[in-house]
């Protein structure tokens, strides 16, 4: 066995510190499905582009710098986060120039990990964003709606019971109950993925923006 349970935790425990009190970043999603259908090694700034093909990545800033800056910061806080969602079953190598999606767990994945997390901590605060609360929060559902535009959500929320019942939850459901279920079903069901469904996904996307106003609640 690669990880023992007690290392798994431990790699997990960094993003579970960083509460999305910002919003959840909807940038990880379609970065899955980028790095799922190609066996490449990504630059970071050619996912950029890929996801700005795609109507997913937008300006930032009006200064050109600035930009550049917060595009990597939005693109590096995803592929983190998508890291730690993704172990202990897949490796996601995420190096600027080198950011690679491996099906096998190397065995010194844990030493990798935590070689990185320095800078994984840096990416993970939103503070590093240069920017406000609000202002962030109001990117980020900015972007969350060109997502639901793009994987054909519907705008209309569901009802609040069908939401938690979707995610197998009850209305005793905490916060962190709320935010850790919808990682684990969108993981479970992203089309691209071996066992994925893209129209459950959709369910699992449409309960999440029902439940998410009080999941976003720190």
């Amino acid at each position: 066995m690669l990880f023992e349970k007690h290392s798994t935790a431990a790699l997990t425990e960094s993003s579970s510190k960083m509460t999305a009190q910002k919003g959840d970043n909807p940038l990880i999603w379609p970065l899955l499905s980028v790095l799922q259908s190609s066996n490449q090694s990504w630059k970071v700034h050619h996912l950029a582009t890929e996801l700005q093909n795609k109507g997913l990545m937008h300006d930032l800033d009006p200064l050109p710098e600035k930009d550049l800056f917060k595009r990597n910061f939005l693109l590096m806080n995803a592929l983190y986060e998508l890291q730690d969602i993704l172990l202990p079953k897949q490796w996601l190598q995420v190096k600027s120039m080198e950011i690679q999606l491996f099906r096998i767990v190397p065995g010194n994945a844990d030493l990798l990990h935590r070689q990185d997390a320095a800078l994984r901590d840096y990416y993970l605060d939103w503070k590093n964003y240069d920017t406000c609360v609000n202002v962030v929060r109001e990117m980020l559902e900015s972007f969350w709606s060109s997502y639901q535009e793009y994987i054909g959500i519907n705008i209309q929320l569901m009802n609040k019971g069908h939401a938690l019942k979707v995610f197998e939850l009850d209305e005793t459901a905490s916060d962190r109950d709320i935010r850790r279920q919808w990682k684990k079903l969108a993981l479970k069901w992203h089309p691209d993925r071996d066992q994925g469904n893209a129209d459950r996904f959709k369910e699992v996307c449409e309960a999440w923006q029902t439940l998410r106003d009080k999941s976003l609640v720190a």
